[in-house]
């Protein structure tokens, strides 16, 4: 099993999608957007990560299929560039 930085990278998503979601990077607020994405829980960067890996899996199935809602989506990639930053950070302390 990859871990969630290396599966982050795998993701290969449309441009306008990741753009969107750098906009919000600057003001991921975690103790706010977890909690509605992958419910209450005090999760770590990488168990955090690994479950907005599932969840977004999912949306992304549901974008391809045409039952989307674009929004979730993003917010799912700013949450998941947000918990990416926290495992990198940790990685170099």
């Amino acid at each position: 099993m990859q871990d969630p930085l290396s599966r982050i990278a795998a993701l290969k998503r449309p441009p306008l999608l990741v753009e969107a979601a750098r906009f919000g990077i600057d003001g991921y607020d975690r103790a706010r957007l977890l909690p509605r994405l992958i419910g209450a829980g005090g999760f770590g960067p990488a168990r955090a990560a690994t479950a907005l890996l599932d969840r977004e899996a999912e949306i992304e199935a549901r974008r391809r299929s045409g039952d989307y809602r674009p929004a979730r989506h993003v917010e799912l990639i700013v949450a998941l560039m947000g918990e990416a930053r926290l495992l990198r950070a940790a990685r170099l302390s």
